[in-house]
């Protein structure tokens, strides 16, 4: 019987709806508005926080890295130098003999060729000089060929491994194991392709300048010093870092603050060097991103608030506009709780009707947004749930105030109005 008395009231708030169905197409307007800008937001959120989470992760959490601060001037380079030497072969030693966590570690040097063949489709790609081990330190992988190995490194040998992005650049999309690239002066045979990696766009080197880590062409760390020279070396560190992969279990933060204090004796508590520690990074950073998301969910819950505001608005119309109904109603035996559940349930419809669009709408908007502004969006069943979650609780809410004032009309007085 209860059961029925429901359904009664479904079919009869759905009669009163479509009696007034742009009425009704407006004030759900509202809900659709709301669920789809928070389904959006949280998918920018979620987007934001996979690229950042596989961004960091591809630096390390068990790495702590170590970069050079080049010297923005002649005198500032003059004043470091009577300090301290800057970033040398030296630190590694000193680090290696010292560091009990250390599992691996890489020293590196960079420069931007001046000319590279075949002539690059774009950017000319930067030149990385590593050892062997900066493969396993940052999960480099192949996808063509291999990684140079250590003793490639010892005999300074001719090879390189290119990024994705770089392969693309010099050699097209045929295979590149085998070819040769001309970098300045020097050829170079191509050993291996990386794949992919998630770069957040580019990175930012030492110098300041954004480069694309796809986009690299890594070679023995001591070819690089035996076959390449860096016309700005002069203004630069012997090494532009140096990254350490660290034991499993070992506390990154506790080991940066050991490296920290180590360098600072070596270069006399002069500030050229910096280390960053992904793992401290990382937390960082999903603090940022959870704050974040909680301010754009906020922002996109003001839609949800408007939307509710305008369904008690449109009931408690409704309300006014079929008085002498409510009368009738209630001088034939319908009690106060019927009264209540009868507009209870056309607001509820609202906002479910409302809602289901909304999820629709919030879709769209995501691969909106990521089509247009190119930022990656994730949907989840969670942002979905929540939204229509609270859509549903927003035409309760607000749907009640409007239900009570009905009921609480005087069946009398309704039946005199008009």
């Amino acid at each position: 019987m209860t059961v029925a008395r429901y359904f009664t009231d479904v079919g009869l708030a759905a009669q009163n709806l479509r009696a007034q169905k742009t009425r009704t197409l407006l004030t759900a307007l509202g809900i659709v508005f709301g669920v789809g800008s928070v389904i959006g937001m949280l998918a920018i959120g979620a987007g934001a926080r996979e690229e950042s989470l596989r961004f960091i992760e591809q630096l390390g959490v068990r790495n702590v890295l170590i970069e050079s601060r080049p010297a923005t001037s002649a005198e500032e380079l003059q004043q470091r130098r009577r300090s301290s030497p800057g970033l040398t072969e030296r630190d590694v030693r000193v680090l290696q003999a010292n560091i009990d966590a250390l599992e691996t570690l890489s020293a590196r040097r960079g420069l931007h060729p001046a000319r590279v063949l075949p002539k690059p489709a774009r950017e000319i790609p930067a030149l990385l000089g590593v050892r062997a081990s900066y493969a396993a330190i940052h999960s480099l992988r192949p996808i063509e060929g291999e990684f140079f190995g250590e003793r490639d490194d010892a005999a300074s040998s001719p090879v390189c491994v290119l990024g994705q992005s770089a392969k693309v650049n010099l050699l097209g999309y045929g295979a590149a194991v085998g070819q040769f690239v001309k970098v300045n002066d020097t050829w170079l045979q191509v050993v291996g392709v990386l794949g992919e990696r998630a770069a957040g766009g580019s990175q930012t080197t030492p110098g300041g300048q954004l480069e694309d880590v796809n986009n690299r062409i890594l070679i023995p760390l001591n070819a690089f010093q035996y076959r390449f020279w860096d016309n700005s070396s002069f203004m630069k560190d012997e090494l532009d870092g140096i990254d350490l992969r660290l034991k499993a279990g070992a506390d990154s933060v506790e080991t940066a603050k050991v490296v920290t204090a180590i360098l600072n004796g070596t270069h006399h508590n002069t500030q050229d060097f910096t280390v960053t520690i992904p793992a401290a990074l990382l937390a960082q950073q999903q603090r940022t991103q959870t704050i974040f998301t909680y301010v754009m969910v906020a922002i996109a819950a003001i839609s949800l608030l408007v939307g509710g505001i305008g369904i008690m608005n449109i009931v408690l119309a409704t309300v006014l506009e079929r008085t002498r109904e409510i009368g009738v109603r209630r001088a034939t035996g319908a009690r106060r709780n019927d009264i209540v559940r009868q507009f209870l349930t056309e607001s509820v419809m609202i906002s479910v009707a409302g809602g289901l669009m909304g999820i629709g709408f919030g879709f769209f908007l995501s691969w909106l947004i990521a089509r247009a502004a190119e930022w990656k969006t994730i949907v989840t069943p969670s942002s979905v749930i929540i939204a229509f979650g609270v859509s549903v609780m927003v035409g309760v809410v607000f749907g009640i105030y409007p239900a009570m004032k009905a009921a609480r009309i005087d069946p009398i007085e309704a039946l005199r109005y008009e």
